[in-house]
């Protein structure tokens, strides 16, 4: 049903690079395209670095390597785009999860991909492409891992090499850049993908998807870790780093424009040995949401040959969780409260609560929680994803609602926003109207559960004022980041669109509207073979000029 652009011829060999003739997105594209002879000398010369992924027979092409390392051209639409949605959607993602002959461990470990839907005049033009970080660049050039992953550690040579390995920890050498998490386009139009290191952090070309170089800050904070979710707004860019040495969290905003980061204020840890997992936070209009989770960074599983079963972390249910909240203007923690034992990948939004003379009383933070277990952890390890027979092996998920009192007093609630049944009880990856960030909402738009699965296989529009969800599901399928889009000049929260990509079963894949009210389909797109699953995305609402401060 899609090929590609109907101009154009492409090649591909397998070191990923493909050559058309016309039909390229920009002139600057087809200025770097080589000539199909150059191109195929080229792969006569070099050898496939791709190897031989192992696959179940019942492998869904959602955990499996993409087929190329980069692809363009025009989709085939069935339905109708509106006529206002007119820019680019990005979403990243792990696009390769083996190098050689040895498979990843861990859905976190694959590669970055940014797969990219413009969307002009009804027109969907679609691509991908790897992140070419050090890490990535690295195996091809090996054929091997060469940097630590989510789940992976690099077999030493020797003794001397794992010492080095170790030595390269401390230093953060060691350490993959591998920016495979989030994309975000920053204020001055900048985009950039990032992971939970801070070295993982490159920008890219948003129309080309070329990998410019690292995002370099300006600043002497130092560190190795982040959170992989800031908070990007026209003005700033905000975000929490772990410190394992003081046992603590720096919370730093970056200005529109800017590389370096200034530190807002810092968040001694209650509970330690050391600083939890933080993979996300949340603000409000004047404050920023800080969660310490019992599941905490482990130096002693870090620095193990081989990662433990909850890799670089352990749970200390005895340290207790804690959620933080800090003064935006001042950077002074207003209120440090103990909360049950949660575990929570993706905070959803926060907003503050005030009594009938409009003073604060409370912040009130809604994240995907797992009921205090680390069990999902396991569960997204690809010998499970890609071992499914309809077992429901899917661990229960809920929105969990955190309400912090800034009374002083020393505990907070954590409550169930909705009945988890309108979800199937699951849920993740959640996005909202940005018009309503740090603001008191209604809708949320995440991934849910169509039981029996192992994974989630919905999406789900979330009234949190009704208390109900409507979803949409198709067999077999697993679907990815439900992204929010509003329309020009609406007046309602959920007037707009939901842009997804869509994992088939069938090897399959496509591009999918839903209208972001009723949550009715508008409009599909075939790729020409699926993708793998996707974690986050953006919005680019035009092409914008790239500036490069900061890029080596």
């Amino acid at each position: 049903m899609v090929v590609g652009d109907n101009n154009s011829a492409e090649i591909w060999c397998s070191d990923g690079d493909i050559v058309r003739d016309g039909g390229a997105s920009s002139q600057d594209e087809r200025a770097r395209q080589p000539s199909k002879t150059d191109h195929r000398e080229r792969c006569k010369r070099r050898p496939s670095r791709l190897g031989k992924e192992t696959l179940g027979d019942q492998n869904h092409v959602a955990w499996t390597s993409v087929r190329q390392h980069r692809w363009h051209g025009e989709l085939v639409v069935e339905g109708e785009t509106p006529h206002w949605l007119n820019g680019s959607y990005l979403r990243n993602g792990p696009g390769l999860w083996h190098v050689g002959d040895h498979n990843f461990g861990h859905l976190f470990d694959g590669y970055a991909m940014v797969v990219k839907l413009q969307f002009e005049n009804g027109r969907i033009i679609a691509g991908h492409r790897q992140i070419e970080s050090e890490a990535y660049k690295a195996a091809m050039k090996h054929n091997k891992l060469i940097y630590r992953e989510f789940s992976e550690v690099p077999k030493a040579d020797n003794f001397p090499s794992y010492i080095g390995e170790l030595a390269g920890l401390f230093s953060g050498a060691s350490l993959t850049d591998n920016a495979n998490t989030g994309v975000f386009k920053l204020g001055d139009g900048r985009v950039i993908c990032l992971t939970e290191t801070q070295k993982g952090s490159i920008i890219i070309d948003p129309t080309t998807l070329e990998t410019l170089g690292k995002f370099e800050y300006t600043d002497s904070i130092g560190g190795q870790l982040q959170s992989a979710h800031p908070i990007v707004t026209d003005t700033e860019f905000l975000t929490v780093l772990p410190d394992l040495i003081n046992s603590r969290y720096l919370v730093v905003r970056m200005e529109r424009g800017s590389n370096e980061r200034k530190v807002i204020g810092r968040v001694e840890c209650q509970g330690g040995p050391k600083p939890g997992w933080v993979h996300s936070f949340a603000i409000t209009e004047h404050y920023i949401v800080v969660p310490e989770m019992p599941l905490r960074y482990s130096v002693k599983n870090i620095l193990k040959a081989e990662l433990g079963p909850l890799y670089a972390f352990e749970w200390h249910p005895e340290s207790k969780g804690f959620v933080h909240v800090m003064c935006k203007a001042s950077g002074k923690i207003v209120a440090s409260v103990e909360v049950p034992l949660y575990m929570t990948f993706h905070f959803i939004n926060a907003y503050e609560e005030t009594d009938e003379d409009g003073r604060v009383v409370a912040v009130i933070a809604d994240c995907r929680e797992h009921y205090g277990d680390t069990t999902i952890l396991e569960k997204l390890r690809l010998q499970n994803l890609r071992s499914f027979a309809g077992q429901d092996v899917l661990p229960d998920a809920r929105i969990g609602r955190f309400t912090i009192p800034l009374d002083g007093s020393p505990y907070g609630k954590l409550e169930t926003a909705l009945d988890p049944i309108e979800h199937g009880r699951g849920i993740d990856i959640c996005n909202i109207n940005p018009a309503f960030l740090g603001k008191r909402y209604r809708f949320a738009y995440a991934c849910g559960a169509q039981r029996p699965c192992n994974f989630p296989n919905a999406h789900i529009h979330v009234d949190l004022v009704e208390k109900k969800a409507k979803n949409w599901h198709e067999d077999g399928v697993v679907p990815s980041d439900p992204f929010f889009i509003a329309r020009p000049g609406a007046t309602e929260e959920d007037d707009g669109v939901v842009i997804s990509m869509i994992s088939e079963k069938n090897g399959g894949g496509y591009a999918l509207l839903l209208d972001g009210s009723t949550f009715e389909e508008i409009a599909r797109a075939k790729f020409p073979y699926g993708l793998p699953y996707g974690f986050h995305g953006c919005w680019n609402p035009k092409e914008v000029k790239i500036f490069h401060e900061g890029i080596r």
